[in-house]
């Protein structure tokens, strides 16, 4: 007899973006002359670029001639690619060898995948708030208890509370744990990490033979110098440490789904020798996967040449001065926000301690703006909702000059 995996019976609610799809919808529904307004989901509004589209469409180009046709790929990715990642982490003082880096269809897809090659009782823990998918794809695997509706959280999860006390960046554990996930730029706060502040995480790693899971997805929209974009720049992370990113907010992939993952081949874990998680995380890929769109990486290979890199660095600078009309446009009317410095994203403190899906409803309610809910990422973001930079200028405006008009503070 078939039986289905339970443990998605443990999954709180619905997944927290579809949710807000239907509550808008819903409202669309009921409302048909309003007009939405949209600072919600993460997902990117500008056209890609010329010299992007240029790639995609000199790979379409050559699976039209015998000459050169490509069938499958390497699961690994392109090796022009990933030589050219090589290159991009150079510039940020990281060595690292080619077979370290793998290519993939996104830094979503990588980011619940990766987990499958660790043994189910290890112990999981997640900055709070932080992006849904690293505690639901663990919760699947069955590395959690049950759902405490009370405190917000899943029993057998070590959640790191990132609150304004801290700057939004959790110290390590006070106690011994196996997997450490962390984002920086942080989704949905916004704030990145210092150095110092993912040196005690490096130290803490290694100390405890832990790994740690860095999504670095956001990591071109840091501008201070002095933040780093890799967990690989901190001294002793190439031994505890594998990173995942992704084209979709560096070029606008997110439709087109391209990103990477570096699993150094120097990563040691408890009862490992250097190159066994590098091996395990290969053998899983050739499994599973068959490698991205050979269109695709060639689109990618766009991304880092020298047109590429100044249009992606445009697209970067339209989306970050959209973060800033955001930004002084809720402390204008005295909200509290935080954040859109070096992300594309607000993290704003509801008024008043309303909760975050209550004032979701109120924000669409009263001025007809689409937020995303504190609370559905963690415990600690709830009396916070997330605001998103991705828009075009002229809704990303009109969004803020209706918040002011509109909302009832």
């Amino acid at each position: 007899m078939a039986t289905i995996n339970a443990n998605y019976n443990k999954l709180a609610a619905g997944y927290l973006f579809p949710e807000i799809a239907r509550r808008a919808r819903a409202y669309q529904e009921k409302n048909p002359g309003v007009e939405l307004l949209r600072l919600g989901i993460g997902n990117t509004t500008e056209p890609l670029t010329p010299a992007i589209i240029q790639g995609l469409h000199s790979g379409v180009d050559k699976l039209a001639s015998v000459a050169t046709y490509t069938g499958y790929g390497d699961e690994q990715g392109d090796t022009r690619l990933r030589e050219a990642l090589c290159n991009y982490y150079k510039q940020l003082g990281v060595h690292l060898q080619v077979d370290d880096i793998f290519i993939s269809d996104g830094a979503k897809p990588d980011s619940g995948n990766i987990q499958s090659i660790f043994g189910l009782d290890n112990i999981v823990a997640v900055q709070d708030p932080a992006y849904p998918v690293y505690v639901d794809t663990n919760v699947i695997a069955g590395r959690t208890g049950q759902f405490n509706p009370e405190k917000g959280l899943y029993d057998g999860i070590v959640y790191m509370p990132c609150t304004d006390a801290n700057g939004f960046f959790s110290p390590p554990p006070n106690q011994k744990v196996d997997i450490i996930y962390l984002c920086s730029p942080n989704n949905p706060t916004g704030a990145v990490a210092s150095r110092e502040q993912l040196q005690q995480f490096v130290d803490y790693a290694n100390k405890h033979k832990a790994v740690i899971i860095f999504d670095a997805a956001y990591s071109f929209f840091i501008k201070d110098p002095n933040l780093p974009k890799s967990i690989f720049e901190i001294d002793g992370a190439q031994e505890c440490a594998l990173e995942i990113s992704s084209f979709s907010k560096i070029a606008g992939f997110t439709g087109v789904r391209l990103g990477w993952a570096v699993v150094p081949k120097t990563l040691v874990i408890e009862n490992t020798n250097p190159g066994k998680v590098n091996s395990l995380w290969n053998r899983r890929q050739t499994t599973f996967f068959n490698g991205a769109s050979n269109i695709v990486q060639e689109g990618g290979l766009a991304v880092f040449t020298s047109a590429g890199m100044n249009e992606c660095r445009g697209l970067i600078d339209y989306y970050m001065h959209n973060a800033s009309i955001i930004k002084e446009g809720m402390q204008k009317i005295g909200l509290t926000a935080y954040g859109g410095d070096n992300a594309p994203y607000i993290w704003m403190k509801t008024p008043h301690n309303i909760k975050s899906w209550e004032f979701f409803d109120k924000l669409l309610h009263e001025a007809h703006v689409v937020c995303t809910p504190g609370s559905g990422f963690g415990p600690s973001g709830e009396g916070y909702v997330r605001l998103s930079s991705f828009g075009h200028r002229e809704n990303i405006i009109k969004a803020v000059r209706s918040i002011q008009d509109n909302l009832k503070i």
